[in-house]
């Protein structure tokens, strides 16, 4: 596998905590944007963002989807940030084992956050626009990244269903429906 290195626009959105008040608006346009067809309906779990809520403290924390992560991580630690509690997962944004964040309800597959690229003619992704807080703020920069082979989407997305209901099972339930073409 040949690996370069290329200049590429990374995005991002950076999570403002102090300013986030737990309404929600990212989840429901993110999922209403999602649907199929478009804006058709509202399933917060479905959702590429989410916003975890701590009620002892009154903390409201948004984290959008990134990768999907096949094993669960070792980290449980606790962080200070200007007087403020956190633990590890409400920064965490993979998909993993050890929560049902960032899964299609249906299928069980992964969410991951897209940025609304779908719809060329948004200038940021849609939670950002609709956050009326400014808790979320879209970001570009650009980066030297080493590119080598990467997994297409379908390619994760059938990880994800061989890890949940084994090898076997999938290529059987491929089979059976391949003959029913």
């Amino acid at each position: 596998m040949e690996v370069t290195r290329k200049k590429k626009i990374v995005k991002t959105i950076r999570i403002d905590v102090d300013k986030c008040n737990g309404c929600r608006a990212c989840e429901v346009i993110c999922s209403s944007f999602h649907a199929i067809p478009k804006y058709s309906s509202n399933n917060p779990e479905r959702s590429r963002i989410r916003v975890i809520h701590y009620p002892l403290r009154d903390l409201y924390v948004p984290v959008y989807a990134g990768e999907y992560v096949a094993a669960e991580c070792a980290g449980r630690g606790m962080y200070t940030i200007d007087g403020k509690e956190y633990d590890e997962c409400a920064f965490c944004r993979a998909s993993c084992p050890s929560r049902d964040l960032f899964k299609e309800p249906d299928s069980g597959l992964p969410l991951k956050c897209d940025m609304c690229e779908s719809d060329p003619s948004l200038t940021e992704p849609m939670c950002v626009q609709w956050c009326l807080a400014d808790a979320l703020i879209y970001e570009e920069r650009e980066e030297e990244v080493e590119e080598g082979e990467t997994l297409e989407e379908i390619e994760i997305g059938l990880e994800a269903m061989a890890h949940k209901f084994g090898w076997q099972k999938l290529l059987d339930t491929a089979a059976r429906m391949s003959k029913k073409d």
